[in-house]
């Protein structure tokens, strides 16, 4: 890792009412790693799953103002396969995102609780 790699923590997110194609499951960050890391002059980022898959996420007016989440059908999808859909209240999983480069960014899993 060199010393300008951006790494950021995400958890997962569900709307309440998820479904089995995926929809209704993202990964939420910070509203304070939203505002420095991703620039409003993105309309989308690209999230690289650990499956190989890659997800193209629109930033929506609501990302920049309470819901800093990055949803998507594919992420939802990998997260079912990986069974990271069901957690303690409170308690989501927690990932890491790196930044790649500019608005591309890759998903692994963390250890942290």
């Amino acid at each position: 890792m060199t010393s300008n790699t951006v790494e950021i923590r995400a958890t997962a997110w569900s709307d309440g009412s998820p479904s089995i194609s995926g929809a209704g499951y993202g990964l939420r960050i910070s509203e304070g790693d939203r505002d420095t890391v991703f620039s409003p002059d993105w309309g989308t980022v690209t999230v690289e799953l650990p499956n190989g898959n890659s997800a193209t996420v629109t930033l929506s007016e609501a990302f920049w103002r309470k819901c800093s989440e990055l949803r998507s059908p594919e992420i939802g999808r990998w997260m079912l396969d990986e069974g990271l859909v069901q957690w303690p209240k409170g308690q989501p999983p927690v990932f890491r995102l790196t930044q790649v480069s500019g608005a591309r960014f890759r998903v692994s899993r963390t250890e942290e609780k």
